[in-house]
């Protein structure tokens, strides 16, 4: 039985090309000095011949293990895993590979300090809470993603909330509402900010919000039942409800169709988070949302990580854009009743 063929080495390569190893080494790397046809020329050679150098042998001659860290408590949370999903993919399209540990606390640390890696991202839950800095816990780059690093050397990738404000109240009054309710959580960082865009908004067009401050909660469903069936009791003239997020509108929305309030007719009512399932108005029509686009968030830190220079990035929040999704709870479709 013939023998399988061999499979190319670097110096196979480095013969391709006319060049050194170590210069091979170095192109494929991405490292030293070295003029772009150089680097071309061996990068095309290497596909040429299907090179693929061995991981082990590429970490002893660079020093990196083209591998990347995750950690995170709540890998499979509901706003967590599209984080995971968007940093994933990007390092994916790099071939990096992804080495996850589903925890935070002290001993996780420990236990991944070990790992060879070449960078470290720690992804939140939220803004509610900071995220415990570990930055100086390992000797490699370090970003933050879905909540703030409680480091104020750290960088960290959050969704804008005011932008989210901004959006949600500017198309409410676009569609021509005036009488604005916001309904939302005690104050975290995330109610707070969507509050700022909210109240922005409507002093640039004089008005009022109604009831003069927000109704602040909690996040949870009960929370929109309570505050929509106060809504209905106090008899508030009111033609839209600005939710902090889609499990308040639920449960607003829940209220306003037992109680006659025709959506989008008589109220209409915006979300933030644009999840599926949360958001149906009577089964069949669409909230209108506010989408964090979470997988942009997480492949934005992943990027930040492939960078050249991670380590010496100016440190601070970046908050990323968020778009709005128009469903049928502001502007009726085909199958609003």
């Amino acid at each position: 039985m013939p023998s399988a063929p061999r499979a190319p080495r670097l110096s196979d390569v480095a013969q391709e090309a006319g060049v050194s190893p170590s210069t091979v080494s170095r192109a494929l790397s991405g490292g030293g000095r070295m003029s772009a046809t150089t680097r071309m020329r061996v990068v095309e050679a290497a596909e040429r011949l299907r090179f693929r150098p061995d991981a082990l042998a590429q970490f002893f001659a660079t020093g990196r293990s083209r591998t990347v860290g995750v950690m995170t408590h709540k890998a499979h949370a509901t706003f967590t895993m599209p984080v995971l999903v968007g940093a994933t993919a990007a390092l994916g399209a790099k071939e990096m590979a992804v080495l996850l540990s589903d925890g935070l606390t002290r001993e996780d640390v420990e236990r991944f300090r070990g790992r060879r890696v070449d960078s470290l991202l720690v992804i939140g839950d939220g803004l509610g809470e900071h995220i415990r800095s570990v930055t100086a816990d390992f000797a490699v780059p370090v970003a933050y993603a879905f909540g703030v690093s409680d480091g104020p050397g750290d960088v960290s990738f959050i969704s804008d909330g005011v932008m989210a404000g901004r959006l949600a109240t500017q198309h409410l009054l676009d569609i021509g509402r005036t009488k604005v309710a916001h309904v939302t959580a005690q104050g975290d960082r995330a109610a707070d900010e969507r509050v700022a865009g909210l109240q922005g908004v409507l002093d640039a067009a004089g008005l009022p919000l109604v009831g003069g401050a927000p109704m602040r909660g909690t996040w949870h469903r009960a929370w929109g039942v309570e505050a929509g069936r106060r809504l209905l009791a106090d008899g508030v003239d009111v033609d839209a409800v600005f939710c902090g997020n889609d499990q308040i509108a639920g449960g607003l929305l829940e209220v306003l169709r037992d109680g006659g309030v025709r959506v989008p007719d008589d109220v209409a009512v915006v979300g933030v988070d644009n999840w599926p399932d949360t958001g149906s108005v009577d089964g069949e029509r669409r909230l209108t949302s506010v989408d964090p686009l979470l997988g942009s968030l997480g492949r934005a830190a992943a990027e930040h990580l492939l960078s050249p220079d991670p380590a010496g990035a100016a440190p601070g929040v970046r908050s990323l854009p968020c778009e709005l999704v128009v469903g049928d709870s502001t502007v009726p479709g085909p199958t609003s009743r």
